[in-house]
This record gives C-alpha cells, sequence and structure tokens, in this order.
C-alpha cells in the first residue's frame, strides 16, 4: 500500500468518518476523485461533493453541440443545468446517492470576483455547508493548478479552514490542469478504475472536444498532495509575472487574509486598509499588523480574455507582516 493508501485507510477506520470532494465544476469530481470517492462509500464512510458552479460558462462544447455561436443567458442557464444532470449521473455510477451532491450555484469562471468582492459571504456559505458535516478529509484543488476558478476554490477552503473547530479536518489537493508538484499516487483497484471510467462519460458535454485528453486522464490514476504547515513570518512570494503597463489600470494586486480581500493597483506606492505596496528600491507588501490568519496573493485583472487558463497564479504568504515581491521579471521565467 501506498503512503496515500495507509493514511487513507486510517482516516475511514475513524468514528463518523465524513470525506467531503470540493470539485469547482462538474467532472472535476470523478476526473480527480472517482476512485476515492468509491473507497470512501465501501468504507460506510459519509460521503459529499461539494460543487461549486455548474460549470455554465464552458462556450466552446456548447457551441459545438448546439450548433450555435452566440450563447445568451438562458442558453447558458440550460447549459449549466445539462452538467448538473451528468454530474448526478456521474456520482450515482460511482455508487454514490444523488443525495450525496451539495451544489452551491455559483458562477463558472467568477470565484476569483467572489474572492475579491463577497470574501466573507462566501466563507459563510462554505462553513454552512461544511461545518455539520464535520469532515475528518476534504479533498480540494491544489494552488497551483492552472484553472482560476480551481486555484481560488482552494484559497477559499484554505481561509475557510483558517479557524475551523478543532479538529481540523486532513487537507489533501489534486490537480486537474497541469501537474501538482509533490504529488503522491494513489491505488485504484481494476473495479475502481472501470467504474471511474465508466462515471466519466455521464459527462458527455465534456467528451465531445477533449474526450481522448480525460479518458487518458482517467486512466493515469489519482494523484493526491498532502496539505503541509503555512509558511511562517518573512515568507518570499514569486509572482509569476510582472504588469507590463500598470499605468492603464489593467491590474492590481488581490489580497486575501481572514475573511476581507483588497486590492492594490500595481504603481510606486499603494494602500488600501492596513496593506502597503511598495515597488521601489524592491517590490514589498506589509501589513500594519502580524495577520492572524493565511495570507494569499494574486496578480488580478479584470479584463476579459479569451485564454482561460492563469498564467499569473495565487500564492501562499503564510502569516507573515511582510512579503518581498521579486524586483524583476526576468528571475521568473
Amino acid at each position: 500500500m501506498s503512503p496515500l493508501d495507509q493514511q487513507l485507510a486510517r482516516l475511514l477506520a475513524e468514528p463518523s468518518a465524513s470525506v467531503v470532494v470540493i470539485a469547482p465544476h462538474p467532472d472535476d469530481e470523478t476526473i480527480a476523485s472517482g476512485g476515492l470517492l468509491q473507497r470512501a462509500q465501501a468504507a460506510g464512510a459519509a460521503v459529499t461533493v461539494v460543487l461549486l458552479t455548474d460549470g455554465d460558462n464552458n462556450p466552446w462544447p456548447q457551441r459545438w453541440l448546439e450548433h450555435r455561436l452566440r450563447i445568451g443567458a438562458d442558453a447558458r442557464a440550460a447549459w449549466g443545468r445539462r452538467r448538473r444532470a451528468e454530474v448526478v449521473d456521474a456520482i450515482t455510477r460511482l455508487g454514490l446517492s444523488a443525495s450525496c451532491l451539495h451544489a452551491m450555484g455559483w458562477h463558472d469562471l467568477g470565484l476569483t470576483a467572489r474572492i475579491a468582492d463577497q470574501l466573507a459571504a462566501s466563507l459563510a456559505a462554505l462553513r454552512g455547508v461544511l461545518l455539520p458535516l464535520r469532515p475528518n478529509l476534504i479533498v480540494a484543488p491544489v494552488l497551483d493548478d492552472r484553472h482560476p476558478d480551481h486555484s481560488a476554490a482552494r484559497v477559499l477552503i484554505e481561509l475557510a479552514l483558517a479557524h475551523w473547530p478543532t479538529p481540523r479536518p486532513t487537507l489533501w489537493g489534486f490537480a486537474v490542469h497541469g501537474v501538482a508538484p509533490h504529488a503522491q499516487s494513489f491505488t485504484l483497484s481494476r473495479d475502481e478504475c472501470a467504474r471511474k471510467g465508466h462515471a466519466l462519460e455521464a459527462h458527455a458535454s465534456q467528451l465531445a472536444l477533449t474526450g481522448e485528453r480525460w479518458r487518458r486522464r482517467v486512466a493515469r490514476g489519482e494523484f493526491y498532495v498532502p496539505a503541509t504547515a503555512p509558511a511562517g513570518m518573512g515568507a518570499r512570494m514569486e509572482l509569476p509575472w510582472l504588469p507590463a503597463m500598470p499605468q492603464l489600470g489593467a491590474c492590481a494586486l488581490l489580497v486575501a487574509c481572514g475573511e476581507q480581500a483588497w486590492q492594490l493597483p500595481w504603481r510606486e506606492s499603494a494602500a488600501a486598509g492596513p496593506l502597503r505596496l511598495h515597488l521601489q528600491p524592491q517590490p514589498m507588501l506589509s501589513f500594519a499588523q502580524t495577520p492572524r490568519a493565511p495570507v494569499f496573493v494574486k496578480l488580478y485583472s479584470r479584463r476579459p480574455s479569451l485564454w482561460i487558463f492563469d498564467h499569473w497564479g495565487w500564492r501562499h504568504g503564510g502569516q507573515a507582516s511582510a512579503l518581498t515581491l521579486p524586483s524583476d521579471s526576468a528571475s521568473l521565467a
């Protein structure tokens, strides 16, 4: 047995074991954790899939399957209902009850905006779902996942757990888009692999254009990154790029800590509440007082883009009062 297999066996053997999988979109629950969900269900644990969005903002498969160019509000809502039905079908194929699904109904490609604009309400909603479940294992995307909804989901979960009553759940991470550094393999049986593949076929809307990619992904198995302790004081955060034209106001530094979020324009000196950003002589983000919760930072632009995946990403600063940013983009290549 792999170390992850052993840890999961111990978690599932605990009295009132409860496993929660956080899926940003329909199909993430199957692609990332279809085998783990089966294992937990077979062990008699309580199992819940928390679906953050209905995946309604997924235009290219919709255009292809529905032979349309323009996607209005009604068509988009109908697509979301279709994908919600697909995830119900998928989890029943995994052997779970449809009642295991809890859908938040948040906007697809809108989780970063929720952090920026509705952080406290979003965390309250998540805690309202998670606390009654009393999970001893939560499985969520890693911060390095390249889809902005996935990385934002991890920020929301980490902040929701920041002041969790003891005992705090074990947290595992998965990557659907990209590769998770330090991921460990989770061993699936032949039957678990077959049932997981059958569940994937329920997501027909997502297989229309990229079916072989996701089938190969499912065939590779499952990989998880157990959460580690957050960074301490004086953490260094490396952001993946520096804004090329900050004078146009296209970019800001989005900072989330506790239940508050701030946006600081990328200019020589900027302030927002207790935060100060200075770009000279070296970029530095500082708090007036040491924060009592983890700090997450992201270069953020509200400008729409045809490219979904995130070149910028979030960075975790632990609970540091001062965060040093690289002084030039060449070191980030």
